[in-house]
């Protein structure tokens, strides 16, 4: 998938899940410039975040959160860090399977 900055709403979405988290002024200073790739999820909005070492590997959950979708279906967004404590993935799940109708305002 082609490279991308992040949306307005995926940006809101994010820093609404890293408000509240320890030593988390780095990842955010990152994010108005961080290179995404969708990624083939049925439309549910997961991403991961691009970067340059070919050797990453998925880490740990940093934040988790749940909203309701436009049409009240309840979305469990989870952001992840790779190994090396740099950001690797959002992973968006709609409970019931079906594509992402928008990120509300956060």
């Amino acid at each position: 998938m082609a490279k991308r900055l992040l949306t307005l709403p995926e940006l809101g979405l994010l820093i609404y899940m890293l408000r509240d988290k320890p030593e988390v002024s780095r990842l955010l200073a990152l994010l108005p410039v961080a290179e995404v790739e969708g990624i083939a999820d049925g439309g549910m909005g997961s991403l991961r975040f691009v970067n340059s070492n070919p050797y990453r590997r998925l880490g740990q959950a940093v934040a988790t959160l749940r909203y309701p979708d436009a049409d009240g279906v309840p979305v469990l967004a989870t952001l992840y860090l790779d190994t090396d404590g740099v950001l690797y993935e959002l992973d968006s799940w709609k409970t019931d399977g079906s594509p992402l109708q928008r990120i509300p305002a956060f």
